[in-house]
């Protein structure tokens, strides 16, 4: 007996299989990733301590109040809520591309009554009866997924899921930063507020001099105009910081949720701060950046995702130019009478596999892949933009920070010298060698010089914020490779 040769329907599968693979357009214009290993400061940018920022960097500045607003932000804040929602739709579409993996099953039930025509088709009995068809069923369905198109698109969702992560913990650290900003500089308006109010003091002390002097003829009457006017800027100013410290108030309730569905906590929480001492915290900054800024930076994290996602997408893309394969099978009864419905001989069985060839739908697909790769490189782009920026906010903010430093150590000096001027003022008054007006002049300067340190100190408090904020926020998540698929 001669070998059989392979029967002719598997043979017209494999060559149909083969030549119905639509051709796949060339990956031309792919763009290549910034290595972010390589992404490091000049040498002169450096700070004294080395370091990344802790995951609460705020507990530095030992300050319970600050630590009460953060706790409360972190828990419930507004600005979280849509981070949150995000999250969820990513993990929905994960959950769908997951499930194409699987055997799609389902139970179908019917039942219809038909009355065929005694004239038609089907003779007596048959023709001019009544019938009654009752069907229970059982359906799979599975897709074999041989070019990993199913793979590609979850390896997609799962990325984007990443991303939104990532994204919710870069909104949370915008979010700690901006509440440290605005509490520094409340804290920084009502310690100011005291300086003015000193120096407003002082100044009415000087009119009040002034005029003494006039009524004995030892001063002109412009002396006393032009300390009167000083009184009134000095007032003008004080004005000015008040609606700024309001303005402050009202960012930190709005961005703990005041005013909304949250209670009163947040109000009470705003309303119940007190002045504190500004005090700053030792800055840090690494000493090198490399793939570790990779890890710390949320945006970047989210970014890197999406173009893991984008990738993913492009695979799927690219698979769907190959022919997709599928299999049916269904076990059931039926019957055209319900009383035999249950037994065995009313038992059916489908098995049916199918193949779908992209032969005349090229242009189609040829569009969707190249979408699919423009989007890619819109978001290499992103990338490697967004590692470019990352280091440039790093470097100037730490040069920043450098900057106020230095100015604040001479300002120091400055105030220590013009307290020293206010002592010896004083002691020539104690010692009738000098009169009143000297005395409030040199407290004048004195308080000028303070007022500019405060608002070095504010300004130093701000930058290492910033610092901290571009450093990641003590934000740490995986460090991986480039992605070089």
């Amino acid at each position: 007996m001669m070998k059989q040769p392979v029967p002719l329907a598997l043979a017209l599968a494999v060559v149909l299989a083969l030549s119905g693979c639509a051709g796949i357009p060339a990956d031309r214009d792919r763009l290549p990733q910034r290595d972010v290993a390589k992404a490091e400061l000049p040498s002169s940018i450096r700070l004294a301590r080395e370091g990344w920022p802790d995951a609460q960097w705020w507990k530095a500045y030992d300050d319970p109040q600050l630590d009460g607003l953060m706790q409360a932000a972190l828990a419930s804040a507004p600005t979280l809520d849509t981070a949150a929602a995000q999250i969820a739709a990513a993990q929905a579409a994960f959950a769908r591309s997951s499930a194409e993996l699987g055997v799609e099953t389902s139970l179908n039930a019917g039942g219809n009554r038909q009355r065929y025509s005694a004239t038609g088709l089907f003779p007596a009995p048959i023709g001019g009866a009544w019938f009654t068809e009752e069907t229970l069923r059982v359906e799979g369905r599975y897709h074999f997924d041989w070019w990993g198109r199913d793979k590609a698109e979850i390896t997609a969702a799962a990325g984007e899921v990443n991303a939104r992560r990532a994204s919710y913990a870069g909104a949370e650290q915008s979010l700690a930063a901006a509440i440290a900003q605005h509490y520094f500089s409340l804290q920084s308006g009502w310690a100011r507020r005291e300086v003015l109010l000193a120096e407003l003091t002082a100044q009415q002390g000087l009119i009040e001099d002034k005029a003494k002097r006039i009524a004995r003829g030892l001063a002109p009457a412009d002396e006393q105009r032009s300390a009167t006017m000083q009184a009134s800027l000095l007032e003008k100013d004080l004005a000015q910081l008040d609606a700024d410290n309001a303005i402050e108030q009202q960012a930190l309730r709005a961005l703990l949720g005041a005013g909304g569905n949250s209670g009163a906590g947040p109000d009470a929480l705003v309303a119940d701060l007190k002045p504190v001492a500004l005090r700053s915290a030792p800055a840090a900054l690494p000493a090198r950046l490399g793939i570790e800024l990779l890890a710390r930076r949320p945006d970047l994290q989210a970014q890197r995702w999406r173009v893991e996602s984008a990738l993913g997408r492009v695979d799927a893309a690219q698979a769907a130019f190959y022919p997709d394969v599928n299999l049916t099978a269904s076990l059931g009864l039926n019957s055209v009478s319900m009383s035999q419905l249950l037994r065995g001989a009313s038992r059916t069985f489908f098995v049916g596999p199918s193949l779908s060839l992209p032969l005349f739908d090229s242009q189609r697909l040829s569009a969707n892949l190249a979408g699919a790769r423009a989007d890619r490189n819109i978001l290499i782009a992103g990338y490697n933009d967004a590692v470019v920026q990352a280091v440039r906010e790093v470097a100037q903010d730490t040069l920043t920070l450098q900057g106020i430093e230095a100015q604040l150590a001479q300002q120091q000096k400055a105030s220590a010298d013009a307290q020293s001027l206010l002592h010896s003022a004083q002691a020539r008054a104690d010692h009738g060698l000098a009169d009143r007006s000297s005395v409030l002049a040199a407290r004048q300067a004195a308080l000028r010089q303070k007022d500019a340190e405060l608002r070095l100190q504010h300004a130093q408090l701000l930058a290492e914020v910033a610092l901290v904020h571009s450093l990641g926020g003590g934000y740490q998540g995986d460090a991986p490779p480039l992605i070089t698929k």
